[in-house]
């Protein structure tokens, strides 16, 4: 089968000529793809948004109580691309004044059997992202089961990004890795051996600060040695879980900022330190106080980013 050009996708080939492009893995791309920058706005500017994520599949409402809160940016999840098309989406945002900072684009698996489907669909969501007025496209990856990984594991990772990555800057949209525990840049070692091999004018950086905390790491530290790679970051908070409360399942536990054990604080510090200008995000995945709603939180955590981080929630 052969493989058609991105050019040619850009000017309108349908989902299933995507499929078709997807089938010749990490061929040579032209020359002149382009690369993209890794921070936006005027120097020194940190901007803060927020993740829908703690709406569950309620984008609606997200977009509603996120904007009505006060913040200024949104992160959406993949099931946006069910419920929204593009332009009714991007009218939306506008209407609430919300820039689209990022879809969560979902997994990138290293099956062979999988990866022509999975570079098909990150090509897709890219399209849709670009369509919708959207900034920055986010990739997880999703481990073998059942095997030991390998170093080899993690270069194919680098490899199958650096793929990704080049197909979303024919359209203009960066492509960021989210370290996340559960996959395999669960440890910061194992972060680092992926990213070196992945081409860095392709595949930056989504520097999720809790995640990277609890997987071993020091999230301030990584800011300065990954300051040349970071492309937007996660504000998120992490503590050692109750076992006696209800729900809670594993050893730790997301929580609303400054109520766990990720020195927030010195991450903003780090982020003013190596001059890093641009987008984050704060991230809850559920709300901890079941009696709570995910507006309260979102309101929990502005209080937090403009009382202790000192930051605004600017435009």
């Amino acid at each position: 089968m052969s493989r058609i050009s991105r050019r040619e996708f850009l000017g309108g080939i349908g989902t299933a000529a995507v499929a078709a492009g997807a089938s010749t893995l990490l061929k040579p791309l032209p020359m002149e793809a382009k690369t993209f920058a890794t921070t936006s706005g005027a120097p020194g500017t940190i901007k803060v948004g927020y993740a829908a994520i703690t709406w569950g599949s309620d984008g609606r409402k997200a977009i509603e109580d996120i904007s009505a809160v006060g913040f200024h940016g949104i992160q959406l999840r993949a099931d946006a691309i069910k419920q929204f098309q593009p332009a009714e989406l991007r009218d939306l945002l506008q209407q609430h004044g919300l820039t689209f900072v990022a879809l969560s684009s979902g997994d990138l698996r290293i099956d062979p059997a999988q990866e022509a489907d999975d570079l098909a669909l990150h090509t897709a969501n890219a399209k849709f992202l670009h369509d919708s007025g959207g900034l920055y496209l986010q990739i997880i990856d999703k481990p073998p089961k059942d095997r030991t990984i390998t170093a080899a594991d993690y270069k194919r990772l680098g490899q199958l990004l650096t793929e990704v990555g080049k197909r979303s800057s024919d359209m203009g949209i960066p492509l960021g890795y989210h370290n996340h525990m559960g996959t395999l840049s669960e440890r910061p070692e194992n972060l680092d051996q992926i990213l070196e091999a992945a081409d860095p004018r392709y595949v930056k950086l989504e520097l999720d600060v809790a995640h990277y905390l609890q997987g071993g790491g020091d999230p301030v530290k990584a800011i300065h040695k990954y300051h040349d790679r970071l492309l937007f970051l996660h504000l998120k908070d992490v503590r050692d879980a109750d076992p006696s409360t209800p729900d809670v399942k594993g050893p730790y536990q997301w929580v609303e900022l400054g109520r766990g054990r990720v020195n927030l604080p010195g991450v903003v510090e780090a982020l003013h330190q190596v001059g890093f200008r641009g987008w984050t995000v704060v991230e809850l995945d559920r709300v901890p106080d079941k009696s709570g709603t995910p507006k309260e939180s979102a309101e929990i955590n502005k209080k937090y980013v403009e009382d202790k981080l000192g930051l605004t929630l600017q435009a």
